[in-house]
């Protein structure tokens, strides 16, 4: 069964039905079907049960010109070609045939069923008691989902507050320090001195974190969780750093190169280390060096390393405008989720558990495609828990089912439309991405119905933006 309400033409739900019959009855199939096809699970909220029938000449009709086709086709031993008897063909070719005649005429019947009844399904239609023998009338239930009912009306109520996009000159500078890191050095100090804030102290260190429990014996204190020390040799901290933790600093600043020092760090609950998290650690630390990090100028020799820029001040001006681009794209962005989110928790409607297993499919892609790319091996891919990585993305997959339903009901609203200019510059900047011949790519795409999924996406795309122009203020 094909998986929208065109026709009925899946062989593998065919073939299922098929199987549920012999193992169900131990019937053969020239006797009868009563077939069971459990597909995927349906939202009960949603889905939709017909009753197909045909007459039984329709059924005979269709069996005689599957089976003139093979007399026709057949190359058998002992007979000529277009000789083969009727009964041969029959018994020879009987489960071809019968699969022929239901791809034909359940398709047809289903299709012709579901046009009069006006239902629209938009999941994969599974197969019940089918029965197909000739002779004898066709019967079958089908189930499937539809989209849900609910009205839109009160979207454009909703307020977003439009952040500030502009790039201030301490985010910029932020951003170009980073940049610069790549290309700093770090070297000793070659005078006498204490260090101070700014240089970065190369140490050596122990550090003995203390057991969240004690017990007091006649032989002193001792602890209940032992647990190996820390250390570290010519381990870089930067005083005054960002990441330097306070204690680190206040021990530090002003200590000579031998020196060696004494003292506790209270980590806090969240810091990015498991181990240490929450926890109490004596420190033994030896200063072995004072170094400073040494930046290159910001001249027109560095401007043509970093992409043969004429000078400093044209990199500098590329660089603020790709990141004021990247800051503009990620605030807008959120606002327009928080927006979205605003949104769709003002309607309350049942989802097509079909969009929903195919979203999660589509998250799941995404996420081993990058596993790929980061080197996993299909041997350590397929040790994966699928079904506790199903579960965990569920919710989110759910909610983007939501947004995409509630887009499209706003889109028929507002009149949006995506033109087939639009459709072919997307599809150019996928040739490029891909590096797949921009013909090949539309052909392909034209034939798996991906033509039709890009356009609907850059629809909601498009509303989406439009409403966020239109409501944040």
């Amino acid at each position: 069964m094909t998986e929208t309400n065109e026709t009925v033409t899946d062989e593998t739900a065919v073939e299922q039905a098929e199987a549920g019959t012999a193992e169900a009855h131990g019937h053969s199939h020239e006797d009868h079907d009563h077939a069971h096809q459990h597909g995927p699970s349906l939202n009960p909220d949603l889905t939709r049960e017909i009753e197909v029938e045909a007459p039984a000449e329709e059924v005979s009709k269709a069996f005689r010109t599957v089976i003139k086709r093979y007399q026709k086709l057949a190359r058998i031993p002992g007979f000529r070609a277009g000789k083969v008897p009727e009964s041969l063909i029959r018994s020879k070719f009987a489960k071809e045939v019968r699969q022929e005649v239901m791809e034909a005429l359940v398709s047809e019947r289903f299709r012709k069923a579901i046009e009069e009844q006006k239902l629209s399904p938009v999941s994969e239609p599974q197969l019940m008691d089918l029965m197909l023998v000739d002779g004898q009338p066709l019967r079958f239930k089908a189930a499937f989902e539809v989209l849900p009912e609910f009205d839109v009306s009160g979207y454009d109520t909703v307020k977003v507050e439009k952040p500030a996009v502009a790039l201030t000159d301490e985010e910029f500078e932020g951003e170009l320090t980073h940049m610069m890191e790549s290309y700093a050095t770090v070297e000793p100090v070659e005078e006498d001195r204490p260090l101070a804030e700014g240089d970065w102290a190369e140490i050596q260190f122990r550090g003995d974190i203390k057991p969240l429990a004690q017990t007091v014996t006649e032989e002193g204190v001792t602890n209940t969780t032992p647990t190996e020390p820390i250390t570290g040799e010519d381990v870089l901290i930067e005083i005054g750093g960002k990441n330097t933790l306070a204690a680190f600093n206040d021990a530090l600043r002003g200590a000579k190169i031998g020196q060696e020092l004494k003292f506790e760090v209270d980590y806090p609950a969240d810091f990015g280390e498991q181990r240490l998290a929450g926890q109490t650690v004596d420190y033994d630390l030896t200063v072995k060096a004072i170094k400073r990090k040494t930046y290159p100028e910001r001249d027109e020799e560095l401007a043509k390393q970093l992409g043969n820029y004429p000078s400093w001040e044209e990199f500098e001006t590329q660089m603020r405008a790709r990141t004021e681009s990247r800051k503009r794209e990620a605030v807008e962005t959120g606002a327009r989720n928080k927006m979205l989110d605003e949104i769709i928790a003002k309607y309350h409607f049942p989802v097509p558990e079909s969009f929903v297993q195919q979203q999660i499919d589509a998250r799941l892609e995404r996420g081993l495609r990058a596993l790929a790319q980061q080197g996993m091996t299909s041997d350590d891919m397929r040790k994966l828990d699928f079904n506790r990585l199903r579960a965990a993305q569920r919710d989110e997959a759910e909610r983007e089912v939501r947004a995409s339903l509630v887009l499209d009901r706003i889109a028929d609203a507002e009149n949006v439309t995506v033109g087939d200019t639009e459709l072919d510059n997307e599809l150019l900047m996928l040739s490029i991405q891909s590096r797949e011949p921009l013909e090949g790519l539309r052909e392909r795409l034209t034939k798996d119905g991906g033509i039709n999924r890009i356009r609907e996406q850059m629809r909601r795309e498009k509303t989406g933006a439009a409403l966020y122009e239109k409501l944040a203020s």
